[in-house]
């Protein structure tokens, strides 16, 4: 009996992944760029509360 050959995927599964892995770290830089914002500005009020006491 011969093997039925299944169809090849096409070589572009690397660039799927490189896409998918671009998009993930995008978003998570997003995140964290907005996490140190959120730090730094309660840092702020914090250190101006302190002032005015």
């Amino acid at each position: 009996m011969k093997r039925k050959k299944t169809p090849q995927e096409p070589r572009n599964k690397g660039a799927d992944r490189d896409e998918r892995l671009k998009a993930a770290l995008k978003a998570n830089m997003a995140r964290r760029k907005s996490q140190a914002r959120a730090r730094a500005d309660n840092e702020a009020d914090r250190s101006q509360t302190e002032k005015d006491q």
